[in-house]
């Protein structure tokens, strides 16, 4: 893995890969993690939030595209898994209304605590950020409509069997949606670390997801949808 952030395992904040990344001094941590890439820990949320949260970003991120794609309504329940600093809980905690929830789940417990504060600053009342394991999002059965991972499906060790977590936290009708690096984008991981949409694709149907390629028009990134049969 090179200096230019990328990673974070099951919970790379979202904008992990932004241009022009790297790590604040004394603040990245290099750990191995099953024989997967060199990646850095984002321990230390108020350095990086500048970086993850720059409103450049959206030109490439689309976040209103993004969400848009999710067909959330009023209500519904949905996970930020990998959810960083918090970039994308305004547009989902709008998109789902007072009477829905928005999770942001992280392995890093200063990145939740940055987004509890955030939503608390914010006026997010449907927010709510938790610590989750790296193995699974520590949801309850059938508890949510959507889950949204960005920027953090490739760093998941056990993908197939992390799938079938997800298929299990699904309500009825509910989806889980990757958004991760094409090969060929200018900035993310290194290449021998991207995965290929038919291969995200074919990690979802092992964990028992119907998988579809959504078109949401990102100028980096690809968008594969996996639903609950």
């Amino acid at each position: 893995m090179t200096h230019r952030i990328c990673a974070l395992l099951v919970a790379l904040p979202l904008a992990a890969c932004a241009p022009e990344a790297s790590a604040p001094p004394d603040h990245a941590h290099h750990h191995h993690h099953g024989g997967g890439p060199l990646v850095h820990r984002f321990e230390n949320a108020a350095a990086w939030a500048k970086q993850f949260d720059d409103p450049a970003r959206d030109a490439w991120q689309k976040p209103t595209e993004v969400v848009k794609a999710l067909g959330l309504a009023p209500g519904m329940k949905v996970a930020d898994l990998g959810a960083g600093t918090g970039y994308f809980l305004p547009h989902l905690a709008r998109a789902v209304g007072p009477s829905g929830k928005v999770l942001g789940l992280d392995i890093e417990a200063d990145m939740v605590r940055y987004m509890n504060e955030r939503a608390k600053r914010e006026g997010l009342a449907n927010v709510e950020a938790r610590v989750v394991p790296m193995d699974g999002p520590g949801l309850a059965p059938g508890s949510v409509d959507r889950v949204l991972v960005v920027d953090t499906w490739h760093h998941i060790p056990e993908r197939a069997a992390y799938a079938a977590k997800l298929r299990e936290a699904l309500a009825p009708g509910g989806a889980v949606f990757v958004v991760d690096f094409k090969r060929e984008a200018q900035h993310g991981p290194p290449p021998e670390h991207r995965l290929s949409p038919e291969q995200v694709m074919d990690e979802l149907r092992k964990g028992g997801l119907v998988p579809t390629v959504v078109d949401v028009g990102l100028p980096d990134q690809y968008v594969v949808a996996g639903r609950r049969p």
